[in-house]
C-alpha cells in the first residue's frame, strides 16, 4: 500500500503547529520570488538600463565627430605595466586637414603602439576637446545584461537571505512551542506533578 506524501504540509494534521504552515507559506513565496520575481526584477532594470543607455550614445554620437589625423608629437616609447584588459591611450599633438576649411592641430588622445608619423581616427566633441569614441551598440548591450543580472542576482540574494532570517525565527518559534508543550505533556508520563 503506497501512502501519499504530496501536499502534507498543506493538510489539517493535529501535529501541525503554526510555525508549520508559516514555513510552508514562506517556501512558497521564496518560490515564487526566486522563479518569478527576480527574473522580473533583472529583466525590468535592464530594459531601463537599454534605453538610458541607449540615449546617453545617441547623445554622444550627436556631440562626437572623428577625424582622421596624422600624430605630430612623439608617443611615450615605453607602456605602462597593465593587467586589465583597457587599451593605454595617450595625449600626443595631432594634425588633420578639412578640406575649403584649413589644417587643424589639437592634443588627442591616441592608442599605445602609435607612431609619430601615423594616421590615427580621433574623437572630438563640439567644443574641441578630445574624447572617447562614444559607446557602440555592443557596448549598450553589456551594459544592459550587467545591470539586468546584477538586480536580479541581488533580488536573488535578498530573497534567500529574509528567507534565512525567517526560518531562524521560525525554528525558534516552534522550539518555544515544543517547550510549552512538553512542559504540559512530561508531568503525564513521568507521573509527576507540576
Amino acid at each position: 500500500m503506497r501512502t501519499r506524501k504530496r501536499g502534507r504540509r498543506w493538510r489539517h494534521n493535529p501535529l501541525r503547529r503554526r510555525s508549520d504552515v508559516v514555513e510552508a507559506w514562506t517556501v512558497l513565496a521564496v518560490a515564487v520570488l526566486l522563479f518569478v520575481g527576480a527574473p522580473l526584477a533583472g529583466a525590468v532594470a535592464g530594459l531601463w538600463a537599454h534605453d538610458t543607455a541607449h540615449r546617453v550614445a545617441a547623445v554622444q554620437r550627436a556631440d562626437r565627430h572623428s577625424v582622421r589625423a596624422e600624430v605630430t608629437g612623439n608617443p611615450p616609447t615605453d607602456l605602462p605595466a597593465v593587467e586589465g584588459t583597457r587599451p593605454h591611450t595617450f595625449d600626443v599633438a595631432v594634425r588633420w586637414t578639412v578640406p575649403g576649411r584649413g589644417t587643424y592641430t589639437a592634443t588627442a588622445q591616441v592608442p599605445a603602439g602609435t607612431g609619430h608619423g601615423d594616421v590615427v581616427d580621433v574623437w572630438f566633441d563640439s567644443r574641441g576637446r578630445s574624447v572617447a569614441p562614444p559607446p557602440d551598440d555592443a557596448a549598450v548591450w553589456q551594459h544592459t545584461v550587467g545591470v539586468g543580472l546584477g538586480v536580479a542576482g541581488g533580488a536573488i540574494g535578498v530573497v534567500l537571505l529574509t528567507h534565512s532570517v525567517t526560518r531562524r525565527v521560525s525554528l525558534r518559534h516552534r522550539l518555544a512551542e515544543w517547550e510549552r508543550d512538553w512542559a504540559r505533556t512530561e508531568p503525564e508520563w513521568t507521573r509527576r506533578r507540576a
